[in-house]
């Protein structure tokens, strides 16, 4: 790593026995899982810790509606590249709090998902049937589908969103987003939307639900499943929970930078920067700001993995998750992204080979966040992943042993799902 210091910014690793915590696991063989296989795992979790990219991270996998590992590693504070060597350092554990990032996205898309379920919208309606100012400049064709799969047209983020401040006032964001015109026909190309279509869904839940977001999260999904923390944002009493994100990895030059700026609409950065900000973690972001731990990410995805019912409360019917997941796009070049990807109505799917979740993971659907967060599920495996990080490197050399997590446990974890979704 020593060499790597002298051209990435790292954190300070430690001996991981000393930062590293666990919660409660059940006996890997009672899941069908050896302890070898839960031991290579955590080997190469260790690995990606080791690489300096990271000042926390941690690990939830559910088998079999299971949980066969949920642990930490790192400091929620106090360590980050910057700071002094005698900072007060707080050590991470299972329970510490991850922003999702991105892979928020999935969350706000089964709320759309269910409203459709309960017949209050139909994902072919146009968005300006239920928010009409955004029918303005020629969006009025613009369909609840169209921004479920990335194909509204309006993937760029307006400049004005570069003031975090704005996030308090969510009337003008909605108006800025009215006011932008669309850069391509409705459902003529792929463009991954990283904030603008989050904002515009959520928009349409709280119309047709006439509660707001964080209400219907509460009503629909924390209260009857009984989770703690896996809401947008956080109350202010519990920022001191949320682990401190921290630039990493090498500097971030053109074209990269240029095409981050484009997705983001501030310089990387800065935006790792805005996602410690209070008013951004106190804030609604449908889009970018599910806070919770790697345990409830993980508990989530197995109330998808299990058809949409979780300890005898049925939240969604199955069908409606079979067609949450249904892909929509076969490796189609994503002109945001500047790759193919594989997406259905919410959700990036596997693939056998390029994909993020592992070597032969065709039937895995999730979603990744900013920059190295994985929250997925595996019908083939029957497993339920939540993979959160507070380092945020846009490229590194090292990045090939965060992804040998996901490759580890797809490799270890034999293909013998037999849930819901398995077929």
């Amino acid at each position: 790593m020593s060499l790597r210091s002298h051209f990435e910014t790292l954190v300070r690793t430690v001996p991981p026995e000393q930062v590293a915590d666990r919660g409660s696991e059940v006996d890997p063989a009672s899941v069908g899982l050896d302890r070898k296989t839960i031991d290579a795992i955590w080997r190469a979790t260790v690995g990606a810790y080791r690489t300096g990219l990271y000042p926390a991270l941690a690990l939830c996998i559910r088998r079999r509606g299971k949980v066969v590992l949920d642990r930490s590693l790192g400091h929620v504070a106090g360590n980050a590249p910057h700071d002094a060597p005698d900072a007060r350092k707080v050590i991470a554990t299972p329970n510490t709090l991850f922003n999702m990032f991105s892979a928020s996205k999935m969350v706000t898309a089964m709320l759309v998902h269910l409203c459709d379920q309960r017949g209050l919208l139909h994902l072919d309606d146009p968005i300006a049937r239920y928010v009409p100012a955004f029918g303005e400049h020629g969006k009025h064709r613009i369909t609840i589908r169209h921004v479920l799969t990335h194909r509204a047209g309006i993937p760029h983020i307006p400049p004005q969103f570069a003031d975090v401040g704005l996030l308090e006032r969510p009337d003008e964001i909605l108006s800025l987003l009215s006011q932008q015109k669309a850069r391509w026909r409705a459902g003529q190309r792929l463009a991954y939307h990283a904030l603008t279509g989050g904002f515009v869904l959520g928009a349409v839940i709280e119309k047709v639900t006439g509660k707001s977001l964080r209400d219907v999260m509460r009503d629909e999904i924390l209260g009857p499943l009984r989770f703690d923390a896996f809401n947008f944002g956080v109350p202010a009493s519990r920022l001191h929970e949320v682990a401190l994100n921290a630039f990493t990895g090498p500097p971030v030059l053109p074209p990269l930078s240029q095409v981050l700026r484009r997705m983001l609409s501030v310089h990387f950065v800065e935006a790792v920067r805005v996602s410690n900000d209070p008013r951004f973690l106190t804030s609604v972001v449908p889009a970018g700001n599910i806070v919770t731990t790697a345990n409830e990410a993980s508990r989530f995805m197995q109330l998808l993995l299990d058809g949409g019912e979780l300890d005898g409360v049925r939240v969604f019917e199955t069908r409606t998750i079979q067609r949450a997941i249904a892909e929509q796009t076969f490796f189609e070049l994503d002109l945001t992204m500047g790759a193919p990807i594989r997406y259905s109505m919410g959700f990036i799917l596997g693939a056998r080979f390029a994909s993020p979740y592992g070597f032969n993971t065709s039937r895995a659907f999730g979603h990744l966040g900013f920059t190295n967060v994985f929250v997925y599920a595996d019908p083939a495996r029957d497993i339920a992943v939540g993979f959160m990080t507070s380092g945020k490197p846009a490229l590194s050399p090292a990045l090939v042993r965060t992804l040998w997590v996901m490759q580890t446990i797809a490799k270890r974890i034999p293909r013998d799902g037999r849930g819901p979704l398995r077929h």
